[in-house]
């Protein structure tokens, strides 16, 4: 079997099992078998693939067809033009997640940014990119989970940032030394039916995924405790899921009269971040 072959009838394997983006997904799973890289896979379509090479290719589809993620057969997700190593104990990076980078760096362009905390930071990829894009900025970033922060350490290490970069164990705020100008969060908002349901926590960890029966039972308890984790001026960014922004900005309302609070829609046009900036209204 050649690598075209091998690429064609992957390709043809997962559109019959309703796999999308087959030609991309047959691509890195070849890739990842014979550890080449993309020019190398076309510049040779007719290299004939070693019986060890072809069978180890086939249990990767076969595992992909298994509805195992490609991040996780592979063991690298890329996310804001970065690679970032994934396994099964943190939830695989989204493209909607690089509206809250867009967002943080924006502000840190125009506003007195000294120090930024992600908060669940899973595999770090939000705040490896907010250190490789703010080098003068203090940052933290903390998780609940031991082995999602051991991901993490992989991430800063190899991305050259560990040491700009404060891995802190524990719930939410909780580990934060003090007040910080920036708060990033992409916390669990699917709601607990929905993610048994659609079968979303078969792969990845229910701890990223579980926001509670409504979905908002992190996000509420994050809002509840933000006021004093924000200097005088802050700001705090938060992922929501769709139909979310309505109950998230009343909340927050509530919380906090007298600030500015903005819903901003993914590219898909779906609702998907909530920025409040504890500046006056004017």
């Amino acid at each position: 079997m050649t690598v075209k072959e091998a690429l064609t009838r992957a390709r043809k394997a997962f559109a019959i099992g309703n796999v999308e983006d087959a030609r991309l997904e047959s691509e890195l799973l070849l890739r990842h078998a014979l550890r080449i890289d993309r020019v190398q896979l076309y510049q040779e379509p007719e290299r004939r693939l070693a019986p060890r090479e072809a069978a180890g290719f086939w249990r990767l589809v076969e595992r992909r067809l298994g509805g195992e993620p490609t991040a996780y057969i592979t063991g690298r997700r890329e996310f804001y033009g970065l690679s970032f190593s994934v396994d099964s104990s943190v939830l695989i990076p989204r493209p909607e997640t690089e509206l809250l980078v867009d967002t943080a760096l924006e502000i840190a362009r125009r506003c007195p940014v000294m120090s930024v905390a992600e908060i669940g930071t899973g595999c770090g990829a939000i705040a490896v990119v907010l250190a490789l894009s703010l080098p003068e900025v203090r940052i933290y970033a903390t998780d609940i989970s031991a082995p999602a922060l051991r991901v993490a350490r992989l991430n800063c290490q190899s991305h050259g940032v560990a040491d700009r970069i404060r891995l802190l164990a524990g719930d939410m705020l909780d580990p934060l030394p003090g007040p910080v100008d920036l708060v990033v969060a992409n916390l669990p908002y699917v709601p607990q039916r929905e993610a048994y349901r659609l079968g979303l926590a078969d792969f990845e960890p229910l701890l990223a995924l579980d926001g509670g029966r409504d979905g908002l039972e992190k996000i509420g308890r994050l809002c509840s405790k933000i006021g004093d984790r924000l200097r005088p001026g802050g700001f705090l960014l938060l992922e929501i899921g769709q139909e979310q922004g309505g109950a998230v900005t009343a909340l927050l309302r509530r919380l906090f009269p007298s600030a500015r609070i903005e819903v901003f829609p993914d590219l898909a046009g779906i609702d998907r971040m909530v920025v409040l900036s504890l500046a006056p209204v004017e």
